[in-house]
C-alpha cells in the first residue's frame, strides 16, 4: 500500500476538490475545552474560545522504563497534548467487529467511525487538532495514567492518578451474548479506587469537512443528536451535569472511594435507535471482557511471548469486520508515514494481500472460524469482480480517491478518502490468493467445484501474466518486473499444482502450470540476483534492495545461500537499528515499515537461523512496545514514535507468523512435496 514520493502513488494523488467527508460519506473538524468544569450548567457561547496552551497540566514524574521481553507493559506516562495532538503511540482501540474507537491515555476519544469502519467518522480530533470531533472524560485537575488491556480482551483501563484521588476509566465497545449488538454501544466506566475524583465531560461533534451541521433534539427523556445520517444518544449515570447545544455536551460528575457511574454513546445510521437502560449498558462492559476471554480461548500461542502473539491476535480481530466477513488493512485515514510529508493515505479497505496474510496468521493462530469468515469473503469478491487489489468491507470497488479540508495529523496534509490501489496490476495477488487457499484446505478444509473452477482460471491468468511487467508489492506509479511480484507468480503456481495433486483443483492445466512454475524460477535466477549487491534486487538492472523479499523465505523459494545473503545486504543497506526500511532510497522518505522487520526475523527462523531470528524478534517486540501491544505501519527509528495507519493489521500479523516459525521452524505454513505423484481429481 506504498510509493515512492518523487511521483504519486495508488492511494493518494495531487490536490483534488474537497468532498463531503471520510467514509461512506464524510469529514474531519473539533472545538477545544478548558482546563476544568465549573458545577453549574456550563455557558455555550463560549466554545468558540481557542483553549490555553496549558490545557491539561502534568503530574512531573517521569515515565519509568520497563524491559518488555515476557509482556506487554502497563504504559505510564505524563499527558501533554503538542499543539493539541497526542502521539500515535498513546492512543488504545476499541472495537466490537464492525466499527473502532482510538481513544488516548488523556481520556479523549478522537477517532471513532461509526456505525462501520469506513463510515464518516463522529470523531475526528486525530486528524484536526483544532476542528476535529472528540469525546473527552478525564480529571479536571492535573493527572498522571497508567493504561493496559484486560489481560486477553479488548477493554481497555485506564489509571487516573491525582491530587485529590485515583480513578479508573474503563472503556469498550460493547458486545451482546449473542455475539456484535446490532447497534453501536461506546460505554466508559469510572470508578474511584482512592480519594475523590471529579471527571469533566465534553463531546463536541464531528462537522465532516464543513459538509455537517449537527444538531440535538430533546424526544422523551432522551436527548439525541444528528450528524448527518448518523442517529445517537448518550445515555448517563443520574449524577452527571451537563448541558447540550447543537455543537455536543459539556458536563462534570464526582466519584468518591468505591463510587462509580457510566456513560456511554448508542448510534446507528438510517436506522430506528435502540435506547438501553445505563444498568444494560453497564453490565454489557463485563460481558465484553468475558467474550473477548472466551475468544482468546481459542488462539494457539507459542511457549515464548504469549502475551505479545494474543494481543496481535485480538488487534487483528479488531480489523475483522464481521458483518462481511473482510478484513480492514488498519482503522484510519491519513496518518502521515513522515510528519510534514505528503504520504497519507485511507487504508480502511480490504487489501487482497493483506486479507491472504490475515487468513494467514489466524490459521497460525488456530482461529478456524475467522479464517473461514475471511477466506470465504475473498473467494466471494474473486468471483464477482475478478483478482482486484483492493475491495470495499463490504464487497464493493474503492472509490477514486477524494481530498478533504482538513489539517491533518500534526498539519500533515492530504487528509483523503478512498485509494487509487483499486486500477492497479500486481501480480502479487495471484501468490496471496493461491497460498491463502492452500493454507486453508493444509488443515483439511475443503473447495468447493465452484471455487475451484475459479482458482485454475486464476492459475491460467497468472501463467499467461507473470512475464508482463506491473506496479509490485509496494503499489509503484513506475511499472517494472518486480523480483518480489515474480516470486509471488511463481509462488501461485507452485501452490496450484500441489492444490491439483492433492485432488483440490482440476488437473487439466497443472502440467502446463509446473513448466510456467520452473520457467519463473529459472527468470528470477538469471535476471533479479545481483552479482554486485550478492543479493536479489529490487528488479532487473537495478542496484536498489526490496526489503520484502525476505517473504520469499516463507513462500518456500529455492536457494537458501542466496536468500541469506539476499537478508545481510537487507540489513546492511536497509537496516537501521532494529528497523528497516522498506526499499532503497526510503530514508528521507518515511519511517521504517515495521512488518518488514517481522518478515526479516521470520525469514531467518525460517532459513535456519533460528537464534539471530529470536534475537531480532526479541529486540523488534522491546522497541515497539509502547501502546500495550498494539502496533502502527511505520515507526520513526530514531525516536521510536508511530507512523502511519493505526493499528495495522500488517504488523501484527507480521509479528505473529515471525513467532510462530520461530517457535517451530519445522511446522510451516506451505510445505512443497514432490510432483511426481498425480492424484484423481475432479
Amino acid at each position: 500500500m506504498e510509493q515512492p514520493s518523487s511521483t504519486p502513488r495508488a492511494g493518494r494523488r495531487s490536490r483534488v476538490p474537497s468532498s463531503p467527508g471520510l467514509g461512506r460519506g464524510a469529514t474531519t473538524v473539533g472545538l477545544p475545552f478548558p482546563s476544568h468544569l465549573p458545577p453549574c450548567l456550563l455557558d455555550t457561547s463560549c466554545w468558540n474560545r481557542r483553549r490555553p496552551s496549558a490545557a491539561l497540566a502534568r503530574v512531573g514524574v517521569e515515565p519509568e522504563h520497563v524491559p518488555t521481553t515476557a509482556r506487554p507493559r502497563r504504559s505510564t506516562s505524563n499527558v501533554d497534548r503538542s499543539e493539541g495532538v497526542l502521539p500515535i503511540e498513546h492512543y488504545g482501540a476499541l472495537g466490537e467487529g464492525r466499527s473502532v474507537a482510538l481513544t488516548g491515555t488523556d481520556g479523549s476519544i478522537d477517532w471513532w467511525c461509526a456505525p462501520n469502519m469506513d463510515s464518516a467518522p463522529l470523531f475526528d480530533r486525530l486528524l484536526d487538532a483544532e476542528q476535529g470531533g472528540y469525546f473527552v472524560l478525564a480529571p479536571d485537575q492535573p493527572f498522571r495514567t497508567e493504561r493496559h488491556y484486560r489481560k486477553d480482551s479488548n477493554v481497555l483501563v485506564t489509571t487516573f492518578t491525582t491530587a485529590s484521588g485515583q480513578a479508573t476509566l474503563t472503556e469498550s465497545l460493547n458486545s451482546g451474548h449473542a455475539g456484535r449488538l446490532p447497534w453501536c454501544e461506546l460505554a466508559r466506566r469510572i470508578e474511584c479506587q482512592r480519594g475523590k475524583v471529579r471527571f469533566r465531560l465534553e463531546l463536541k461533534f464531528s462537522l465532516r469537512a464543513q459538509n455537517a451541521s449537527p444538531y440535538c433534539a430533546a424526544i422523551g427523556p432522551h436527548t439525541v443528536f444528528h450528524v448527518d445520517r448518523l442517529l445517537g444518544v448518550m445515555i448517563h449515570d443520574d449524577r452527571l451535569r451537563c448541558v447540550w447545544s447543537d455543537h455536543g455536551v459539556r458536563g462534570d460528575i464526582t466519584v468518591a472511594k468505591g463510587q462509580r457511574a457510566t456513560i456511554a454513546l448508542v448510534v446507528g445510521e438510517d436506522e430506528p435507535l435502540v435506547a438501553p437502560t445505563i444498568e444494560e449498558i453497564d453490565s454489557r462492559i463485563d460481558l465484553t471482557d468475558k467474550e473477548w476471554r472466551a475468544w482468546s480461548k481459542n488462539v494457539t500461542f507459542p511457549r515464548e511471548g504469549r502475551d505479545f502473539f494474543v494481543r496481535s491476535a485480538l488487534a487483528l480481530k479488531l480489523l475483522l469486520y464481521s458483518p462481511s466477513g473482510a478484513i480492514a488493512a488498519a482503522a484510519t485515514t491519513s496518518l502521515p508515514e513522515r510528519i510534514g510529508g505528503d504520504k497519507n493515505f485511507d487504508y480502511r479497505y480490504a487489501w487482497v494481500r493483506d486479507a491472504g496474510y490475515t487468513i494467514q496468521a489466524f490459521l497460525a493462530a488456530g482461529l478456524e472460524a475467522e479464517s473461514k469468515a475471511a477466506f470465504t469473503w475473498l473467494i466471494r469478491q474473486l468471483r464477482q469482480h475478478g483478482p482486484k487489489v483492493v475491495f470495499t468491507l463490504d464487497g464493493g470497488l474503492v472509490p477514486d480517491v477524494t481530498e478533504l479540508e482538513a489539517a491533518g495529523y500534526r498539519n500533515t496534509v492530504p487528509v483523503v478518502r478512498g485509494n487509487l490501489a483499486g486500477g492497479q496490476h500486481q501480480h502479487g495477488i495471484y501468490g496471496d490468493i493461491f497460498e491463502t487457499a492452500y493454507c486453508f484446505v493444509s488443515r483439511g478444509n475443503i473447495l468447493d467445484a465452484s471455487s475451484a473452477e475459479l482458482l485454475s482460471r486464476l492459475a491460467d491468468q497468472c501463467a499467461d501474466r507473470w512475464r508482463k511487467a506491473d506496479s509490485g508489492i509496494w503499489e509503484l506509479p513506475e511499472l517494472q518486473h518486480y523480483t518480489m511480484s515474480k516470486v509471488s507468480c511463481w509462488q501461485a503456481l507452485a501452490r496450484a499444482v500441489e492444490l491439483a495433486d492433492q485432488g483440490q483443483l482440476p488437473t487439466t492445466c497443472r502440467d502446463r502450470w509446473e513448466r510456467e512454475r520452473d520457467r519463473i524460477k529459472d527468470w528470477i535466477e538469471v535476471h533479479c540476483w545481483s552479482d554486485a549487491q550478492q543479493a536479489f534486487v529490487m528488479y532487473p538492472g537495478s542496484d536498489k534492495l526490496d526489503a520484502s523479499v525476505a517473504l520469499a523465505a516463507r513462500f518456500r523459494f529455492d536457494g537458501k545461500e542466496r536468500l541469506l545473503a539476499t537478508l545481510d545486504a537487507i540489513d546492511r543497506m536497509l537496516g537501521a537499528g532494529a528497523f528497516h526500511y522498506r526499499y532503497s532510497g526510503m530514508a528521507q522518505e518515511e519511517g521504517c515499515f515495521v512488518a518488514c522487520s517481522y518478515w526479516i526475523a521470520e525469514a531467518y527462523a525460517r532459513l535456519g537461523q533460528k537464534a539471530k531470528a529470536k534475537k531480532r524478534l526479541t529486540q523488534l517486540n522491546d522497541a515497539l512496545d509502547r501502546c500495550n501491544g498494539l502496533l502502527s505501519e511505520m515507526v520513526d527509528p530514531h525516536s521510536g514514535g508511530f507512523l502511519g495507519n493505526f493499528p495495522q493489521g500488517l504488523s501484527h500479523l507480521a509479528q505473529i507468523m515471525a513467532m510462530s516459525s520461530i517457535e517451530n521452524t519445522k511446522t510451516n505454513p506451505v510445505k512443497l512435496q514432490p510432483h511426481a505423484k498425480k492424484r484423481k481429481t475432479r
